[in-house]
């Protein structure tokens, strides 16, 4: 089975599993301990973006723990 993604605390960007620090905020606060999972391409036409204050495409976690 392969590593399990890191998902960033601060904001919730799903990183590699050999981060050290997130690769979209810079935050080394990094779990494996997450739920939900979402891909935004187009954050500018998204609701939900909106909603998670996303503005850079990519795969963001739901829930972070």
């Amino acid at each position: 089975m392969a590593d399990p993604r890191l998902a960033c605390r601060e904001c919730h960007y799903v990183n590699e599993p050999d981060s050290q620090s997130c690769d979209y905020c810079g935050s080394s606060s990094l779990t494996e301990d997450w739920a939900g999972y979402v891909i935004i391409n187009h954050p500018e036409q998204s609701e939900v973006a909106t909603e998670m204050e996303v503005t850079e495409p990519g795969s963001y976690a739901l829930k972070v723990r």
